[in-house]
């Protein structure tokens, strides 16, 4: 039987949003920035905004996609455990989750790429997810906007 936790507001589109998680652990990787500070994950387009202290060039950007698409082309499981709120601070930045968050938390592992506490809804395996494609980007005042989208 699964932990009782707190529901989620909003049913994502799995592919989208497991690509989220890793454009999320790519970012954090190659910028050493937070996670995404506000993402709106949809099955069309997705945008997410990261706190950095300059716009990346497009050479990074193109780095980012490729990088991105190659941790999916790896046909990585993803898998759910869940943790009490504590053990789980040791391993996941836990500085989003809501106030009202449950104790028990679920945490999500993408392989070993990424792990974070979360209440969405995921493919299986990377295989599922498609193409991850960057439509455009932006930078203002040390928020850099991506959108993107998935494919296949």
């Amino acid at each position: 039987m699964e932990p009782q936790i707190n529901a989620h507001n909003k049913e994502e589109y799995p592919p989208m949003h497991t690509a989220e998680h890793i454009l999320n652990a790519t970012m954090v990787k190659m910028f050493g920035c937070p996670r995404s500070r506000n993402a709106h994950i949809e099955r069309k387009k997705s945008k997410c905004d990261y706190e950095l202290p300059a716009c990346p060039t497009e050479e990074q950007v193109v780095e980012i996609e490729a990088k991105v698409n190659e941790l999916i082309s790896r046909c990585l499981d993803v898998t759910v455990e869940y943790m009490p709120r504590e053990e789980a601070a040791g391993i996941v930045d836990l500085s989003k989750l809501p106030e009202d968050a449950s104790e028990t938390l679920r945490i999500v592992r993408v392989g070993a790429y990424d792990t974070c506490a979360c209440a969405g809804s995921h493919v299986s395996n990377t295989s599922e997810i498609g193409t991850f494609k960057i439509l455009s980007h932006d930078y203002e005042n040390g928020r850099w906007r991506v959108r993107w989208k998935v494919t296949g």
